[in-house]
């Protein structure tokens, strides 16, 4: 795996080999919602939880890029102040992985006119994550080869 791993990879859009994830397994997806009154919408953050004992989180940012770098997971990212008012939970839309996880096959980062990162695309047997950044982060996921919305 090809995730950067300082602080500044964090705060600035990848650049480069958009191929980060490419032969790794994801054995689970957990949206980070801020919650001073529960949970609610669309999740601040997306992180992904790799068989390796590592995970990658996507975010976006204030100008509604994405941003990609390495979790914390199990612990909260340190941006999440204060932090008894974050969290992570399961995204429901999202189907469960399967057994050993999802091999991730290809990965693809969409970018605006500036050269921004807007969107990844992490391909996998069986299906596609499509994360966008915006206000918050949106993410799907699609079976298959022809983009079926997945059934959950």
């Amino acid at each position: 795996m090809r995730v950067e791993h300082d602080e500044e990879a964090f705060r600035s859009p990848r650049r480069g080999d958009s191929e980060w994830l490419r032969g790794t397994r994801i054995t689970g997806v957990l949206g980070l919602f801020y919650r001073p009154e529960g949970r609610m919408g669309e999740p601040e953050a997306v992180e992904f939880l790799l068989s390796d004992g590592q995970s990658v989180l996507l975010t976006c940012a204030s100008d509604g890029t994405l941003h990609v770098g390495p979790g914390t997971w199990p612990q909260l990212p340190d941006w999440c102040v204060p932090a008894g008012q974050w969290g992570f939970s399961a995204l429901p839309h999202l189907p469960e992985p399967p057994s050993g996880g999802w091999t991730v096959t290809r990965t693809e980062e969409r970018r605006d006119e500036r050269g921004e990162v807007h969107e990844a695309v992490i391909r996998c047997e069986g299906g596609r994550f499509v994360v966008i950044g915006g206000d918050t982060v949106v993410i799907r996921f699609t079976r298959g080869h022809r983009g079926a919305e997945a059934v959950t």
